[in-house]
């Protein structure tokens, strides 16, 4: 791997970490103020809200720069919601203006990899990028839960900053303040990527330009033969992990009756299984064996509906790292597969963008079913029970559609699949 790769490792590690400990403040900062439980549901579909709308114009920027100075912009972005989210803003807001930093940083986190690296090393690069992403997300929902226990509230309401009046009086305020910290040193190596040399693509001065394009873009990726299979499968996946996250803690609080914090580690518990999956699948799997892994998402979909069967940690945590590590074994391939097409057929910033707007846009449809679901009364097992037949559902038919495409249209999958075993091939 070359130097700057880990550069952008080390960037993406500490705004991921920052990222999900901001999500814990933020459920516990609605639930000190006496936030509904829907409220605290819908942080989730917030943050992938401005992934939807902006869509047609964050890939777009992302190639129009160096990817090192988007990831700078987009990370100064996080730290105004925060700053939002510190100083009175609903946390719903200031959340998705996270989201919004968030939507602009990922064409660049991701497209960068395609710039640096042959295609034969997309599938490592990627287990390297999701195994460390997941890690944050261990050690974020774990820091995120652990600063806003009574123990270090105490610890950090009680520094005084001289001649100065903060108005910091609760443990997730006081949290979001130390993380604004994280996204600092986030920043900090932002500036130290370096620059790929890869042709940039000017902006449109009309920038309404942009959504015919954005739309072309999506269409040519759903209508290639194995962008299709990748792309559903990746969308499938992120829509409802995304969602887990919130609805494991609801889940642990429910069946075991954890606080926040207490729920926070089961977070990182099924984060620490996806990172073991996403480096075995790094190193075992290549790029044109991606789809070979599709039954691992009906068996995940079913292991989901089983947790409502759990009402014991000790049988909890061995389950969820076993969940975690099919997810991370079957995301990483097929991510990699899809960021491999994209590239070739319109430029890593746009085909991470096209990827982005339609796993959010997933994440958001399955947030707000969720979110009004839990409004008129439903349970954390029933929302459980439905993601999980959702997934072992639809992944059964993204099969079907992918061993439909190897017989009727066996010649262009064919290409498609020495393309990608090939680091000097394009189609």
């Amino acid at each position: 791997m070359k130097r700057g790769f880990f550069t952008v490792m080390a960037a993406q590690f500490f705004s991921s970490l920052a990222d999900n400990a901001l999500f814990v403040a933020a459920v516990e900062l609605i639930r000190m103020s006496g936030g509904a439980e829907w409220e605290r549901a819908a942080l989730v579909p917030m943050f992938a809200l401005f992934y939807v709308v902006l869509a047609p114009f964050v890939g777009a920027f992302a190639d129009s720069r160096p990817k090192g100075q988007v990831m700078f912009i987009s990370n100064a972005i996080k730290v105004v919601g925060c700053l939002m989210m510190l100083f009175g803003t609903h946390p719903l807001l200031s959340y998705a203006i996270v989201g919004l930093g968030a939507a602009a940083y990922s064409p660049a986190k991701y497209g960068i990899l395609t710039e640096m690296l042959p295609a034969s090393q997309l599938v490592k690069a990627n287990g390297w990028i999701e195994g460390l992403t997941i890690a944050s997300i261990i050690l974020g929902v774990l820091v995120g839960g652990q600063l806003v226990s009574p123990h270090a509230a105490d610890m950090l309401l009680g520094i005084d900053v001289p001649f100065f009046e903060t108005g910091i009086d609760t443990a997730p305020e006081a949290a979001i303040a130390l993380l604004i910290l994280l996204y600092a040193l986030a920043a900090w190596f932002n500036i130290r990527i370096p620059n790929t040399e890869a042709p940039l693509r000017p902006l449109p001065r009309n920038l309404l330009a942009l959504i015919p394009d954005f739309w072309s873009c999506n269409k040519k990726l759903w209508n290639d033969r194995l962008g299709q299979i990748s792309l559903a499968t990746t969308t499938l996946f992120w829509g409802v992990s995304g969602n887990l996250r919130y609805i494991v803690l609801a889940w642990s609080a429910a069946a075991l009756g954890y606080s926040t914090t207490q729920a926070s580690s089961l977070v990182g518990v099924v984060a620490i299984g996806t990172a073991v999956g996403a480096v075995v699948a790094s190193v075992r799997m290549k790029l044109h064996q991606a789809t070979r892994v599709m039954p691992l998402g009906i068996a995940m979909g079913l292991l989901v509906v089983a947790m409502n069967l759990i009402t014991n940690v000790w049988v909890a945590a061995p389950f969820l790292i076993f969940l975690g590590a099919i997810g991370g074994f079957l995301v990483v391939p097929m991510n990699a597969l899809l960021q491999h097409r994209g590239h070739n057929l319109m430029g890593a910033g746009r085909s991470i963008a096209v990827q982005n707007f339609n796993e959010q846009a997933c994440i958001l449809a399955l947030g707000g079913f969720y979110t009004f679901s839990t409004g008129l009364g439903l349970s954390a097992f029933g929302a459980i029970t439905g993601f999980g037949l959702l997934v072992a559902g639809f992944m059964w038919l993204i099969q079907k559609w992918h061993a439909r495409n190897l017989v009727a249209h066996k010649e262009e999958v064919d290409h498609l699949m020495d393309v990608a075993k090939n680091d000097h091939m394009h189609g």
